[in-house]
């Protein structure tokens, strides 16, 4: 398992069959404040499951930080920013 330290909180990030939100199973991805964890769903290539890891931890940037309500837009945003950055750069900020 995969753990993700974020602004003093530590994440376990869990791989699953399906990420029910609400009684829906239809998410590639989930972040519970609460339980402290980040779900991705298992079907998904690896490369998606990077994009939607990044959207999630995304989510527990932004709560850790004071942003109990979020739009899903900007956090799409930047997500994909935050990826690119440290897809890119690497040598500076590790794998």
């Amino acid at each position: 398992m995969i753990q993700l330290k974020v602004g003093g909180v530590t994440y376990d990030v869990k791989k699953l069959p399906f990420v029910e939100i609400g009684g829906d199973r239809n998410y590639s991805g989930a972040c519970d404040y609460n339980s402290t964890t980040i779900e991705i769903a298992d079907d998904l290539s690896e490369e998606r499951a990077r994009d939607v890891l990044y959207h999630e931890l995304t989510h527990a940037i932004f709560y850790e930080a004071g942003f109990v309500e979020q739009d899903e837009d900007m956090i799409n945003r930047v997500a994909k920013v935050i990826h690119q950055v440290c897809r890119d750069n690497k040598d500076i900020l590790g794998k």
